[in-house]
């Protein structure tokens, strides 16, 4: 079917067209929706409210020959996940809130079990439970520099924010990770053992 066909199917609210829509692109958006996101059920709200605007917007496309569907979808619903995200105010600002711990807990030392972690044998599962553990500005940004390549300045003219602050961000972002699979591994070892 080409993309004219489906989307003046979509003009005439062709329910087949859209499963058909949705079943080519459920597996790879929400893959992304997921990194984005910090639970399943975030990943979930996001890519619903996503991926029905992205279904309007293609209703309303006037030249729709020359739309690469791939491109679209990814572009939209990263877009989605940044709006979805930001709206969240409380989690958004509140996130990097710092709570008072005991004395007894205070480690100083933020590298002192730090080891080299190859990235490439990382369990994926690992890794995206990592990324959501991020506060939601770094989780952005770190999601739209790393993994979707954006540049400093287009992350920035996304996230409506300064080149400092998404500099500054991604490399706490890169720090926190890097604590976070540190975290999700040990965790993994202590499952295993039981």
């Amino acid at each position: 079917m080409t993309i004219s066909d489906l989307i003046s199917g979509l003009h005439k609210n062709d329910k087949s067209v859209k499963k058909q829509l949705f079943d080519t692109y459920y597996s790879p958006l929400f893959a992304i929706v997921i990194r984005y996101s910090k639970n399943q059920a975030q990943a979930t709200e996001i890519f619903n409210t996503g991926f029905n605007n992205c279904l309007q917007k293609l209703q309303r496309q006037k030249n729709n020959s020359q739309i690469d569907l791939d491109v679209f979808f990814e572009k939209e619903i990263i877009k989605e996940c940044i709006a979805f995200i930001k709206n969240i105010r409380s989690e958004y600002y509140v996130a990097s809130t710092v709570y008072a711990t005991n004395k007894e807990n205070k480690n100083y030392d933020l590298f002192e079990t730090a080891e080299i972690i190859d990235f490439q044998t990382i369990d994926s599962d690992i890794l995206i439970k990592a990324i959501q553990q991020l506060v939601p500005s770094q989780r952005l940004i770190f999601n739209l520099q790393i993994i979707d390549g954006c540049t400093q300045e287009e992350a920035a003219q996304l996230l409506e924010a300064s080149e400092q602050t998404v500099k500054s961000n991604l490399e706490k972002a890169r720090f926190n990770l890097q604590k976070n699979i540190e975290k999700c591994l040990k965790e993994a070892k202590y499952e295993q053992s039981f």
